[in-house]
């Protein structure tokens, strides 16, 4: 599985190559990352599907406004009746340059609260290299920055989760916890920005 990093943010970029540095299957592009030639390209959506703000809506433009009623037809179908963020999708785009598209939401609803001290870019990000790896079509996915935009999520806090994820998905360092102490210390290393406590 071949990953390529996306991004027109100078800050983004900076921050994906230093945690991204030793990984020999992903590359960093700084550019317009609809114009990238791939298997797979992912939408950080939301939940419900809404593809008509940021990068989904230039996403929207290119591959054609039906693809938001397709994904919003397939939403509802599922049991929870949304696309919870942890969980992705995968689209037939009907692009012979990008066939597939990936949509993995990093909030519920667009939001710029709380995002950024959550762990929901590491969260997408997981979703994402699963149903990626995982299907036989897609050997390589164009993927932009996590929680970024809307989110706020500062540069170097998404890359370093998407990285965690990285690391779990494609290279199998999986979590193992003999003490709650250390899950709650992982959770916490994943966004430092984040609460655990409030008293």
């Amino acid at each position: 599985m071949n990953i390529i990093l996306s991004a027109i943010d100078a800050r983004l970029i900076t921050a994906w190559k230093a945690v991204f540095a030793e990984e020999e299957n992903v590359v960093i592009m700084e550019g317009d990352i609809t114009q990238v030639k791939c298997d797979a390209i992912v939408s950080p959506a939301n939940s419900f599907g809404f593809m008509d703000g940021g990068l989904d809506y230039a996403l929207s433009e290119r591959f054609g406004w039906e693809l938001e009623k397709r994904l919003q037809t397939m939403i509802k179908e599922l049991p929870e009746g949304e696309l919870l963020v942890g969980q992705a999708l995968v689209l037939e785009t009907g692009d012979k340059h990008i066939p597939y598209l990936i949509s993995a939401p990093t909030m519920r609803i667009p939001t710029n609260f709380n995002i950024d001290t959550s762990v929901n870019a590491y969260l997408a990000m997981k979703a994402i290299l699963i149903k990626a790896s995982k299907h036989e079509h897609i050997n390589n996915v164009a993927i932009p920055g996590l929680c970024t935009g809307v989110g706020r999520m500062q540069s170097v806090i998404a890359a370093r989760q998407m990285h965690q994820a990285y690391q779990e998905i494609i290279l199998g360092k999986k979590m193992d916890f003999s003490t709650f102490a250390e899950a709650q210390k992982y959770h916490w290393n994943i966004n430092p920005q984040g609460m655990i406590w409030t008293h």
